[in-house]
């Protein structure tokens, strides 16, 4: 037996969170959350969120020309300035919902600097925004009668249909249950995990990408990934830990093999020159120095000031045996956010009629080829608020009845066979890291296409491997077939 909503969120980052803060209180809402409610990329957002909000010495222009810069010009410019001309508002709104931010001593919001940014305009609650942010914005929707969250809940598959979207839900106790709604908003996240070495968390697997995709949806730039440059190396772990913008943004230099800086030979903005940036110049002198070795040193710094500044980062690196304080630790790029996406208009609806996209699967175009540092929370927020007030303006029009697709679970079926998502991310870490390859994305492009027309032709269980096994096929098969156009 079906249920009904008036609007599912697929998500509960910081975009599916504000989007159901901002929809009207007599909308009945579900928010799907795959795993449980702590994981997601907002969670791990550290620099902060970019914005002109009461700041005597920058403006709207310098914070879009900077964003601009960054992303090489190939941004949407309407998109840009509704970002950077509505900072404020959403910046205002979260700290009424209890976002702490850090203060100066007299009382004044600290604001940092980051890579490719002219002017220190970035909030932060020491170093983990994201979690400061997103753990208030979940304790309020929490509170709202109107939403209800599932946690731990898989979508496997969308369906449009004559009344709207059904979505097929796997639930905590591996029943399957169809939700339909009128509205849906996909705030699914990045793809990090298509890659061998991300920063992102183990949800970014490209989930709402593939559904859009698959129901017709346009899907743009989504070769447009950005690679962090200084993420925690320690050559072990899938999950990088990244040490964020903002070290540099207090001082810290980045170091070759040799402990010499070399950014002066790549960039005049050196350390603060933008992620894309820094992250080329890590591999052209990873190849002129033919080692991988490279560090990130703030040490002549005040240790009392870096362990108050950056607490989680000095905890998560003392863990793993490199003091912060006391010298350089080991840093190389790594796979980090998606520029491209669900191709959305100002109100973030998709080319399907009542589909939204927030956040980081979205394409809004505010990023260009690659996002400046702490733009991705403040897109979040002003997109998915626009969603929101999208979606309130157009309640009435919709019809009251709800039609119900139809789905197969084939819970009778072979499991689909090991080792295709770790096929899939070694070809797209050979094909498609900091400086693409052609021919690897050539050659790796026929066998993902094998993979994902077995994927979807060979009738198998639909269960939590095949789905995202899917989803990294389907996402790697997009974007290789872009670098091949």
């Amino acid at each position: 037996m079906a249920i009904n909503y008036d609007v599912i969120i697929a998500g509960c980052g910081a975009a599916g969170l504000y989007a159901a803060i901002n929809l009207p209180s007599d909308l009945r809402v579900l928010i799907l959350c795959k795993r449980e409610l702590s994981l997601c990329n907002s969670m791990l957002a550290q620099g902060g969120i970019a914005g002109v909000y009461d700041s005597p010495t920058d403006n709207i222009q310098y914070h879009q020309n900077d964003t601009l810069i960054a992303g090489s010009f190939k941004n949407n410019v309407d998109a840009v300035h509704t970002l950077v001309s509505e900072a404020a508002q959403d910046i205002a709104r979260i700290i009424e919902l209890g976002v702490d931010f850090d203060k100066n001593p007299d009382g004044s919001y600290h604001r940092t600097l980051e890579g490719g940014h002219g002017h220190h305009r970035i909030f932060h609650h020491t170093d983990s925004t994201g979690k400061e942010i997103t753990t208030k914005l979940l304790t309020y929707v929490q509170s709202l009668k109107n939403v209800t969250i599932m946690d731990n809940t898989l979508m496997c598959a969308v369906k449009q249909t004559s009344t709207g979207y059904s979505a097929f839900l796997k639930m905590p106790d591996d029943t399957y249950e169809t939700a339909n709604c009128h509205f849906m908003i996909l705030a699914t996240g990045g793809i990090g995990r298509v890659y061998e070495f991300t920063t992102n968390s183990a949800i970014a697997t490209g989930d709402g990408i593939t559904f859009a995709y698959e129901m017709g949806a346009k899907i743009k730039n989504l070769s447009y990934v950005q690679f962090h440059p200084t993420a925690f190396n320690n050559r072990n772990t899938r999950e990088c830990f990244l040490i964020s913008e903002a070290v540099r943004g207090e001082g810290a230099y980045l170091l070759n093999c040799h402990k010499e800086r070399f950014m002066h030979n790549y960039d005049e903005r050196l350390e603060l020159a933008p992620r894309d940036v820094v992250s080329h110049a890590i591999i052209q002198e990873s190849r002129k120095q033919n080692s991988t070795d490279f560090f990130l040193d703030i040490s002549y710094k005040d240790s009392d000031f870096l362990k108050k500044r950056f607490p989680m980062i000095y905890k998560n690196l003392l863990e793993q045996g490199w003091d912060l304080t006391k010298g350089p630790v080991p840093i190389y790029p790594c796979q980090h956010y998606l520029m491209g996406g669900i191709d959305v208009d100002r109100n973030s609806e998709t080319s399907l009629p009542n589909l939204f996209a927030c956040g980081e699967c979205s394409h809004t175009g505010v990023h260009g080829s690659n996002r400046l540092a702490s733009n991705s929370l403040l897109e979040a927020l002003v997109f998915s608020r626009h969603a929101a007030d999208s979606i309130a303006l157009r309640v009435g029009s919709v019809s009251d009845t709800f039609e119900t697709a139809e789905f197969d679970a084939h819970t009778d079926s072979r499991h689909i066979p090991k080792g295709c998502r770790t096929e899939t991310r070694r070809i797209m870490q050979r094909s498609h890291f900091v400086i693409p390859d052609k021919k690897a994305a050539a050659e790796g492009f026929v066998r993902v296409n094998e993979m994902r027309n077995d994927l979807l032709n060979g009738n198998y269980c639909v269960d939590a491997d095949y789905v995202l096994a899917k989803s990294i096929v389907t996402v790697a098969y997009i974007i290789l077939g872009e670098m091949l156009q």
